[in-house]
């Protein structure tokens, strides 16, 4: 059996995968807020944050693994279990003295990891990727590289203020006493991995991509990036390695207080986006996955390395190897939402209904989908903007606003240079026909609806898999398999009218915004 963690913003979740029956044979979850409400977490986060700052109390993810554990236990014979790897929300970031290492090696099974943990910390809070509080450390890492390009260039992204770099300059910034007792910082994926394995892992590349600190062609620590963050970074990082890198066996606390195997083998960690790659069955260019959530996400395996030109898409490591990009628009389901309550809607009246309702193309009438500042394109927008009257009947304006969504998807993922073979569609709204059919025509590709909820842990447990042997495409077709009667294939006579509804798009878009869309 193989094991996957998947530390999220709002839970610690597990899957146990067996590959000679190609079955999910366990799972289990810790809601953070739910289950450990000492944290004050309901959301998994720190509410009330000021000036941007959205930060998370590492001592949960701690206690969160003890209680995942005993959970598991109790489902599942843990003894069976050959590795384990870990997925980790992105760009989050842990930050703990010279006394960790020590601590790791020498776990008590009779005491709590927290416990035992915890009096490492050198900083109370972990930033997480919410976080928008460095702006100004953006533009200090900017321009002393000489501009957001020669960022881009080097490590995937533009400064970006919720990756690890900006992170750490402005606790360096901040609180330079408590950086210079800072002996090794952590991602929150590497974190956990190194409690698991009761050693300092590595950064894998997927996740360290997220980072603005790691040079894309080298696939190390880039010394101008570390330069331009804070004093003796290099020091404070980890190694980078490659996400199928076994980084050796288990810690002896989990076989003495769980039961399992003490030849159990820790793969290095990776982060919750490429984790997913894998666990849609998309580390193959050709792939498109579309996740609809608070926030819709965009990611595909890449055959180069190519950057945005914009500065809004990013490129992370793909843990089967080479790159992959990863696009986030902040008005995913918060506009849908807004949109539906705005119009006293149901979701059958909001998709279903208002699609069936108006053709194709809406007859011109174009929505920018954007119900607050966005960041793919970054603007700070107050409100949808229409190239209509804003009191059209209901129809007119949901379907403006879902095609507007995947207008805008579809034009700012056109610098990858690639058109999607296939679409894999995730998330709560996935479910809807209309939604998907509406995808499948714009992107002229077919759409399948995903089986597995939890792709994040999946891909762990596949990664786990993959490192100790079994081959990989085997593996994602016994577990990355559509939802039965998913499917949806494109209209190819429609693609001549979004054809030109992409072109009234970005006309109106860079009417708006004043700025180009390369």
């Amino acid at each position: 059996m193989f094991l996957g963690l998947d530390s999220s913003t709002q839970s610690l979740s597990a899957l146990v995968i067996d590959p000679a029956s190609g079955s999910v044979v366990a799972e289990e979850s810790v809601n953070f807020g739910a289950d450990l409400p000492a944290y004050d977490s309901p959301s998994g986060f720190i509410p009330g944050g000021t000036n941007g700052e959205v930060h998370a109390d590492p001592r949960m993810w701690i206690e969160a693994l003890d209680l995942l554990f005993s959970r598991l236990a109790e489902k599942a014979d843990l003894s069976t279990i050959e590795a384990v790897a870990c997925s980790g929300q992105q760009h989050g970031s842990v930050y703990l003295d010279a006394s960790f290492a020590d601590r790791l090696a020498t776990l008590d099974p009779a005491t709590p990891l927290v416990d035992q943990l915890a009096p490492a910390l050198t900083r109370d809070t972990s930033p997480i990727w919410m976080d928008t509080s460095t702006g100004d450390e953006c533009r200090r890492i900017a321009d002393a590289l000489g501009g957001d390009a020669e960022v881009c260039r080097r490590s995937g992204s533009v400064a970006t203020e919720r990756f690890t770099g900006p992170q750490i300059r402005r606790f360096f910034k901040h609180d330079g006493e408590a950086y210079g007792r800072t002996a090794v910082i952590h991602l929150v994926s590497s974190f956990i991995g190194s409690i698991l394995a009761g050693r300092n892992i590595a950064i894998d590349h997927g996740d360290g991509a997220g980072m603005n600190l790691l040079d894309l062609k080298s696939l190390d620590w880039d010394d101008a990036l570390l330069e331009a963050t804070a004093p003796g970074l290099r020091a404070k990082l980890p190694a980078t390695g490659a996400s199928a890198t076994v980084a050796g066996g288990i810690s002896g606390y989990f076989p003495s207080k769980y039961g399992i195997s003490g030849s159990c083998q820790v793969v290095l960690s990776t982060g919750d986006n490429p984790s997913s790659l894998v666990g849609m069955g998309a580390t193959r260019p050709g792939t498109f996955v579309i996740s609809l959530g608070t926030s819709d996400t965009f990611f595909a395996a890449m055959s180069e390395p190519v950057t945005d030109p914009n500065g809004f898409g990013h490129v992370f490591g793909n843990p089967a190897g080479g790159f992959m990009s990863l696009i986030c628009f902040r008005n995913g389901s918060l506009a849908r939402e807004a949109l539906r309550d705005a119009l006293g809607l149901g979701w059958d009246d909001f998709d279903r209904g208002a699609l069936a309702q108006t053709p194709a193309g809406n007859e011109g009438r174009v929505m920018l989908p954007f119900f607050g500042p966005e960041i793919t394109p970054r603007h700070d927008f107050e409100g949808p903007v229409r190239n209509f009257p804003d009191d059209a009947p209901a129809p007119v304006q949901v379907r403006a606003l879902l095609e507007g969504q995947f207008l805008n998807m579809k034009l700012h993922s056109q610098w990858l240079g690639e058109s999607p073979e296939l679409i894999r569609l995730t998330g709560g709204a996935s479910q809807n026909d209309g939604i998907a059919g509406l995808i499948a025509d714009i992107f002229q590709a077919p759409v399948e609806r995903f089986a597995v909820a939890n792709g994040a842990a999946l891909g762990a447990a596949i990664r786990a898999a993959h490192a100790c042997g079994h081959d990989l495409e085997p593996l994602t077709t016994a577990f990355c398999q559509p939802a039965p009667d998913s499917r949806i294939d494109p209209d190819a006579g429609l693609a001549s009218v979004y054809e030109s509804a992409l072109s009234r798009y970005k006309t109106l878009l860079t009417s708006t915004t004043g700025a180009p869309v390369a």
